[in-house]
């Protein structure tokens, strides 16, 4: 028996007194190393499903459980040891988890909160392995607490791309809350000068009337602008702090129509595109707050005839006046679906096409999809499409026909827009959401952009009649966008290959080049300058050529500060730039630098509100 213990303690197996074993520690090591990698798989694996960002949510988390799993069973720490530190991990754990700030609790709590504690515990046994006493286990939890602890200094906005946490310190306050403390402090009546007849002729001829524009293809037409940001940087006109939203602008002349999210109130507003200053500001009582996306309303507002027609993240699709912000009528797409919020909210932006407005709610059965007399809000129609998705309605026009096309985890459903009549249901499942828009080519064929694990397809559509049928020509993974859509041109197509910015081949989805590395950013084209505008999700604008052999940047500016998902806008040579924190506007150089346009001086009459 002597002989044994002499044996084991030279291997340190049993202590001097023969009660605690050294600790084996390398399964803890190993998981440790491997919340780690689950981290980054999302960044790492450019062509896994659509499910991979799970990884990086839930991996770092249930390594942390099987890091209790260890002390348990695997530790080789006496049984009392074990019970008192899972005690002391659980204790720790739910005092850290009641004193956390509020952003933290969720996403912040089971990727930071929750395996960097394990993650403490971990590793101080590592370095307290050869302690043959019980206050190793003690060492190891303080080692716990105050991993623990140190999240309770933190706060979060949601999450970034690559679903890091978008952190801040606690104490600081938000960008919101300093938005929302300065619009106490202001004036809430004050006059606003227009020219009544002028802001008819705005709204009746709007320049970028919805999302992604008059065709939604993210195209912008106008004069040529210079290539050359060294040499000409843009100008910056104005930049205002606004509420949280990941909406872009619908503009009008002077006007420009957006969403925010202010405090307890979701407000769509009309800013001054001259100077940036507010108009006028509906607000309703409803707050949306994911805690991956964070708070504020998804869609953009659709401009069409006397309606300004806008989707709140929680359900609410309303018909303003354009000129005083007032509300016409107002539906629950909730209450109507009979549904439920979607995980990152109501995300579609209406769209209005002749007498209707269509909307998408993604309920079960028959209500998909709706239509709503743009007069009085009444229902039309609703069908079946989909109870997923994130993108927004579009219409296209095939050998004169027109359709509204969704996109949904289903695949893209073809539907009448006058009866609601489903046209051509074309099956292509993928494992997650959709949330971006086709894009039609040549008529006929068109682009279906699909996030990773599936790609972008481009397929046939055919008419035979009132009949519709689709073909596939070709599926690459060369492009696989989650939320950022492409853009098309000369037979090429640019866009997000997860965050690297990719150009294909339309002929076969071949690549041409991947290179840009701006996040997961969203890019407009500027067709008849043959350039790209490439909002990078670090909040800056970059100038790309819209060449296919090869990336060519063209200039670079910091034009707002913070996470940028938002889609910018061009008019003419003015760059209308916004994220969840700040808006802003930058006057782009000409090609051939005429002097800025003195003649537009229009004025109106009236007072906003708020």
């Amino acid at each position: 028996m002597v002989a044994e213990m002499s044996e084991l303690k030279s291997t340190g197996e049993v202590a001097g007194d023969g009660k605690f074993k050294q600790l084996r520690v390398w399964p803890a090591i190993f998981l440790v190393v491997s919340m780690i990698v689950f981290r980054f798989i999302p960044t790492l694996v450019s062509d896994g499903p659509a499910s991979i960002w799970m990884t990086a949510a839930f991996g770092p988390a249930l390594c942390g459980l099987a890091i209790l799993v260890w002390w348990l069973a695997y530790s080789r720490a006496r049984w009392t040891e074990r019970l008192a530190g899972v005690f002391g991990l659980i204790v720790l754990f739910v005092i850290t988890m009641m004193l956390l700030d509020k952003s933290m609790l969720g996403p912040g709590a089971m990727i930071l909160t929750f395996p960097i504690g394990l993650a403490g515990f971990a590793i101080a046994a590592f370095f307290v392995r050869n302690i043959f006493g019980f206050q190793r286990t003690v060492i190891a939890l303080s080692v716990a607490a105050f991993a623990f602890a140190s999240t309770l200094l933190l706060r979060t906005s949601g999450v970034w791309g690559d679903f890091a946490l978008d952190l801040n310190w606690r104490w600081n306050l938000s960008a919101e809350q300093k938005f929302v403390n300065d619009l106490k402090t202001k004036d809430v009546e004050r006059d606003v000068r227009f020219e009544v007849a002028e802001v008819g002729r705005w709204i009746a001829n709007p320049e970028w009337p919805a999302f992604r524009g008059p065709l939604r293809d993210g195209t912008q037409h106008g004069p040529l602008l210079s290539s050359d940001w060294i040499a000409q940087p843009p100008e910056l006109m104005w930049k205002i702090p606004v509420g949280p939203a990941w909406s872009s602008f619908a503009v009008a002349g002077k006007l420009l129509f957006t969403q925010e999210q202010r405090g307890g109130q979701e407000a769509i507003t009309c800013y001054n595109a001259d100077d940036g200053t507010e108009i006028w500001a509906q607000q309703i009582e409803s707050r949306f707050d994911d805690p991956l996306g964070g708070p504020g309303p998804r869609a953009t507002p659709s401009l069409s005839g006397n309606g300004l027609f806008c989707q709140g993240a929680s359900g609410q699709l309303l018909k303003l006046d354009p000129q005083t912000g007032e509300v016409l009528w107002q539906v629950d797409l909730k209450e109507l679906a009979k549904r439920d919020i979607p995980m990152w909210g109501f995300s579609a932006s209406p769209l209005v096409i002749d007498s209707s407005v269509i909307a998408y709610a993604g309920g079960d059965a028959e209500r998909g999809l709706f239509a709503f007399d743009v007069e009085s809000g009444a229902m039309k129609w609703s069908i079946a499409s989909g109870e997923s998705s994130y993108s927004s309605p579009h219409s296209i026009s095939v050998d004169g026909k027109t359709a509204i096309v969704m996109l949904t985890e289903t695949g893209a459903d073809f539907i009448a827009p006058e009866s609601g009549k489903l046209l051509l249901a074309y099956g292509w499942k993928h494992d997650g959401y959709r949330s971006l828009q086709p894009q039609l080519l040549d008529g006929d064929r068109m682009l279906i952009p699909t996030g990773s694990g599936s790609g972008t397809r481009c397929i046939k559509l055919e008419l035979d009649g009132d009949t519709w049928s689709a073909s596939d020509l070709w599926t690459s993974r060369n492009l696989k966008p989650d939320f950022n859509d492409l853009v098309v041109f000369e037979d090429h197509a640019y866009g997000f290959d997860n965050s690297i910015f990719t150009c294909i081949n339309l002929e076969n989805g071949q690549r041409e080049w991947k290179g840009g590395r701006y996040g997961k950013g969203q890019v407009l084209l500027l067709k008849e300058s043959r350039l790209l505008l490439v909002a990078s999700e670090f909040g800056e604008a970059i100038l790309l050529k819209a060449d296919p052999t090869e990336l060519k940047e063209a200039g670079k500016i910091q034009a707002v500060e913070g996470k940028t998902w938002n889609h910018p806008v061009i008019i003419s040579d003015k760059l209308y730039f916004r994220n969840a924190e700040q808006a802003a506007c930058y006057r782009l150089p000409f090609a051939d630098n005429p002097e800025p346009d003195q003649s537009d001086k229009r004025v109106l009459n009236g007072t906003a509100k708020r």
